[in-house]
């Protein structure tokens, strides 16, 4: 990017928008820019050195230490004209954050000065604390050897003055402490077990990627305000707050026009992400106030992950030069519509075919349904172990309210692939497979042109649904790590394929056609799926909850308890075989989970606890107080006849006095518990402990927001709802 257009984007940009030609910002003048990318390996590296890592990337062809030297050589020449002065290894430990330590590219050039170094060694590797990470007892403080390696399959970038590597994270003993590692095995695994079957319908076939196309929602509120909420700053949601007289129920949030101040921040944002390489592509406003989404352009597995944990650290940074903070807690505000990172799923081979969307002929649409109807016996057989893999204490708040999908792990089909899978049971297995596209649609007016209708709707309620050419997981929370829940669906998938493909060749070993045996080992998987993961209503029903418990799916609500499906012997039977965890990682990654769910509510209830006693009840004693003189100063005035005149204030006097009595008590409750559950030694009993409290928070909740409503405006300690969710 020039020096002009360098300045246009970083800094006045912001202030003089209009101004700027429109050429100025075009995204593909500076896409990638701070992206060490394939463009910038053919300009910074020998050609031999290119070939060695491009065959390393594509191939997993290892790279000596002469050819990482010569890399890092070519980084580092190429970072310096950025003005990078520090390098990172940039990492994903089991926190849903990421992680990294600066190293300064200064050494000593044994002369008396100093000059910027980078050699190979630093680029491959380096060591940071593992016991100060979480590991779920993997990792003792006298057991602190943990390290980081390049990844090369995701391109390094720069973040300010620092180059950031993306690595794997692992202790001395080869446990994997990150969600990279598990991720790229899964992602390694499902590939290799669709590769022989999708040779079966094309042998030029020689890879298969699993791609991810992640939605990302949040919140933006003003800065100060949030800074007068203790429980925003510390838990990232409001813990009380009565409902504002308007959020979202007229739907004129939706979709609607950004506001400017938003729309500025969406600008910049939109143009870091595009330097960092982040395709990113959709913007607008969702559902409830001051509720947004980006989404971008879906990539390969591995990198899409990387890359929204880099626009996520991007957001917070872009939020506070607009005066705004980003919530990505999955529920910050009570009665509204939390924040999900939808994860749209696909598989697809180097030819250009995707594996999940309709194909063009019979035997195309038969590779179609065969990877289809795989996907979902693998839902089915993990739907419990999927769950788990969304499960925390902030997106129990979200699931199963306001459009986000209930916390029992169905398929949404479609009224089309519905009836094309139940057709396919009473047909021959030699029928050609005929599957609806997009049709054509006119509405009737003149002017409008002809739309074209997919063949299927779309289920909000629905946790893991199909849009036509990919499976949306709707599940998953918006703060947490793309890659955990990733890793257990290509797991999944990986496993079921081949399940499938064992019993396909038995099938085509007795001399069937092959779309014969092929349709023969899917009748009975099909058969099965749609009595029992299959679901295309209303997932909020009550009765939906007892059918899905009839059908066998898991019901369970509480989230300690779906932890639990890690180390179910079938989740250990998954993971084991394919070589992604061992047993004593998944039962580290338990240990690991239970602790965090804790503490999250254990600093909630503290907040909680805080908030009742040193803002709400001396607000509440207060205006109680003023009313109290009120109806001194009426009896005074009148001694006989205050009564009558005091109604009013006598009648809120006395509710004051009841709820802050409530108040009073149920925090002493909680605390107390909460002294019990702190002494609690094993993690998943403390977790259960703490299951109990999260529920009692509710029950303090609401005679404080009973106050909320009486208590004088001007006295009230903190920003309301109708303050905090409405950008001006």
């Amino acid at each position: 990017m020039s020096k002009l257009r360098f300045d246009v984007v970083q800094g006045a940009f912001k202030k003089k928008a209009v101004e700027v030609e429109a050429p100025a910002l075009r995204p593909s003048l500076y896409f990638g820019d701070l992206v060490f990318n394939r463009e910038k390996m053919r300009k910074y590296l020998d050609i031999r050195t290119y070939d060695a890592l491009i065959d390393c990337i594509d191939n997993g062809k290892p790279l000596d230490m002469e050819t990482a030297d010569k890399v890092a050589d070519g980084m580092k020449t190429w970072a310096l004209g950025h003005g990078v002065t520090h390098i990172t290894h940039w990492f994903q430990p089991l926190n849903d954050l990421t992680a990294e330590k600066h190293d300064s590219l200064l050494e000593y050039d044994q002369k008396g000065g100093m000059i910027e170094a980078f050699n190979g060694k630093s680029l491959i590797q380096q060591e940071p604390d593992a016991s100060s990470f979480p590991s779920g007892g993997l990792r003792a403080t006298f057991e602190a050897r943990g390290y980081t390696a390049w990844d090369p399959t995701s391109p390094v970038f720069i973040q300010e003055d620092t180059l950031c590597i993306p690595t794997v994270f692992f202790s001395y003993t080869g446990e994997s402490l990150d969600y990279k590692t598990p991720l790229k095995k899964a992602l390694k695994a499902v590939g290799d077990a669709a590769l022989p079957i999708c040779q079966l319908f094309d042998p030029k076939v020689r890879k298969v990627y699993s791609y991810l196309g992640w939605e990302q929602e949040y919140f933006l509120v003003d800065e100060d305000l949030f800074a007068a909420r203790p429980d925003l700053m510390l838990t990232g949601r409001t813990l009380m707050g009565h409902a504002a007289s308007k959020n979202q129920q007229l739907d004129d949030h939706y979709f609607g026009a950004i506001p400017s101040r938003v729309a500025a921040f969406m600008r910049e944002l939109e143009i870091e992400g595009h330097k960092l390489g982040i395709p990113l592509k959709t913007r607008h406003n969702e559902v409830a106030p001051n509720q947004f989404e980006l989404a971008p352009v879906y990539g390969d597995g591995n990198l899409a992950n990387d890359q929204n944990l880099m626009i996520m650290n991007t957001m917070n940074k872009v939020a506070r030069k607009h005066g705004f903070i980003v919530l990505l807690h999955e529920k910050p505000f009570d009665g509204i519509n939390g924040s999900g990172k939808h994860n749209n799923w696909s598989l697809g081979t180097d030819t250009g075919t995707p594996l999940l969307a309709p194909g063009k002929d019979a035997m195309g649409n038969l590779q179609f349904v065969t990877f289809f109807v795989n996907v979902l016996a693998a839902v089915q057989r993990h739907n419990a172990l999927l769950k788990a893999s969304i499960a925390s204490a902030t997106n129990a708040h979200r699931l199963g309210a306001n459009e986000a999908p209930p916390a029992i792990v169905s398929a949404f089909l479609g009224r089309a692939m519905t009836e094309a899978l139940h057709k396919l049971l009473d047909c021959p297995s030699d029928t050609p497979i005929e599957i609806a596209g997009k049709t054509g649609k006119s509405i009737g007016i003149v002017e409008i042109p002809q739309v074209f209708i997919d063949n299927t709707d779309r289920n909000r309620t629905s946790p893991f649904a199909f849009t036509g050419n990919r499976f949306e997981f709707r599940a998953v929370g918006s703060s947490a790590n793309c890659a955990g829940a990733m890793t257990v669906l290509n797991a999944a998938v990986a496993e079921q394929l081949l399940l499938f493909k064992k019993d396909l060749d038995k099938e085509l070993s007795t001399g069937k056609d092959l779309n014969i045996a092929v349709m023969d080992t899917l009748k009975p998987i099909i058969r099965e799926i749609l009595d029992v993961i299959c679901f295309d209503g209303n997932g909020y029903t009550p009765e939906w909850q007892r059918e899905a418990a009839r059908r066998g799916l898991d019901t369970e609500t509480s989230v300690p308890e779906m932890i639990k499906a890690f180390t179910e012997p079938s989740s250990v039977r998954l993971f084991t075989s394919l070589g992604i965890h061992t047993r004593k990682e998944l039962e580290a990654r338990n240990e690991i989970k239970w602790e965090i769910y804790s503490k999250k509510i254990q600093i909630e209830a503290r907040v909680m606890g805080r908030m009742a006693i040193n803002h709400i009840i001396p607000a509440a004693l207060t205006y109680q107080n003023l009313l109290l003189k009120n109806v001194s100063v009426m009896k005074d005035i009148d001694p006989d006849g205050y009564r009558s005149q005091a109604a009013v204030p006598l009648e809120l006097i006395g509710r004051i006095s009841t709820l802050v009595s409530d108040i009073r008590t149920k925090v002493e409750a909680m605390v107390e518990a909460r002294k019990k559950a702190n002494a609690l030694q094993d993690e998943y009993e403390k977790a259960r402990a703490y299951h109990a409290i999260a529920e009692s928070l509710n029950t303090i909740r609401k005679p404080i927001d009973k106050l909320e409503e009486i208590v004088d405006d001007n006295l009230w300690p903190m920003p309301k709802y109708r303050e905090l969710l409405f950008i001006n």
